[in-house]
């Protein structure tokens, strides 16, 4: 019986990344488009029927090119970083609640927050091990942005778990079933979500890859198999904070086809904010992380706890 279960959660795990895998393709896809569109020009159109095969064809011809590597370069950690940085991009999937059978554990919240944070190690070896001016103070800068606001996101989520009092996500779609949380904690979620942008490195926060001054950043060194591996990486993280969104605070019904029409639309808004948006000022990063989300994001915390601890006293 228990082996039967292994293999059911191995199976319907692998599925899920397979189908992440396609997702990231066609989220690439939709990003082409939508920039196009954004500068006034049509996306790629060419391969197969509106340009659908594109990322297929990009993928093949990443995947087909010679690796090279620079020749001072720590070469097993040059190699692993992204094998390891897309491993964890994957692993970050397991915690999606299945309503069958799949790993919908009891602390899926806690599970994210730890395999999230890993991911700040893959970064910074894979700009350290290519031995480069760039690609280190690209890590750098990625791995200070990253720890920055891992400390706002955690602290808001636990405003959201203060309220919910479980670490299951499948608890989020109990508690919203009359009310999303974004209409009573409107704040937080744009803070959430602004969190994201910078936890995920994209535009107005994509210091760690900034193409006008770090020559592409931390992956300045890899080509072919190395570079679309950090690529789908990305993208993959992309998906699942979209998908975290959506569970979160816009109504995380899973059994509805309107969940993967929410989280289309904070993928879109991904894309949305990279074809408009400028580039932040450094140091304005740091200040919005330090001196503006910490310390509202902590008031937030205090408020809903003795709100919590308020209600228990009153019903007991």
């Amino acid at each position: 019986m228990f082996f039967n279960d292994l293999v059911l959660v191995f199976v319907s795990s692998l599925l899920l990344i397979v189908c992440v895998l396609i997702g990231v393709a066609f989220l690439t896809l939709l990003e082409r488009k939508v920039l196009g569109y954004i500068q006034i020009r049509k996306g790629p159109n060419k391969v197969g029927f509106l340009g659908l095969v594109q990322p297929f064809s990009d993928a093949i011809k990443l995947f087909t090119k010679e690796q090279t590597y620079p020749y001072m370069s720590n070469f097993n950690l040059y190699y692993l970083s992204p094998v390891m940085n897309l491993f964890l991009s994957m692993f970050l999937w397991m915690c999606m609640p299945f309503i069958s059978v799949n790993v919908s554990f009891n602390l899926s919240l806690l599970f994210f927050l730890s395999v999230s944070s890993l991911s700040v190690y893959t970064v910074m070896l894979a700009g350290w091990s290519s031995n480069s001016n760039y690609s280190l103070l690209g890590s750098l800068r990625a791995v200070a942005q990253t720890i920055s606001y891992e400390v706002s996101l955690a602290l808001i989520l636990l405003s959201f778990l203060f309220l919910v009092l479980s670490m299951n996500m499948l608890d989020f779609m109990k508690y919203q079933e009359y009310i999303w949380f974004i209409f009573m904690l409107f704040p937080l979620c744009l803070m959430w979500v602004v969190s994201s942008l910078a936890e995920t490195n994209r535009t107005p926060f994509d210091f760690a890859e900034g193409e006008s001054e770090l020559v592409s950043g931390f992956n300045v060194e890899y080509s072919s198999g190395g570079f679309a591996m950090i690529f789908l990486a990305e993208y993959a993280s992309i998906l699942f904070m979209s998908m975290l969104c959506s569970m979160l605070f816009l109504g995380a019904d899973l059994v509805s086809w309107l969940f993967f029409l929410k989280l289309g639309f904070m993928s879109f808004f991904w894309v949305w904010c990279r074809g408009t948006l400028p580039r932040f000022r450094y140091d304005k990063l740091m200040y919005l992380a330090w001196k503006s989300y910490l310390p509202v994001s902590l008031n937030y915390l205090m408020f809903f706890f003795s709100f919590k601890v308020l209600i228990f006293t009153f019903l007991i």
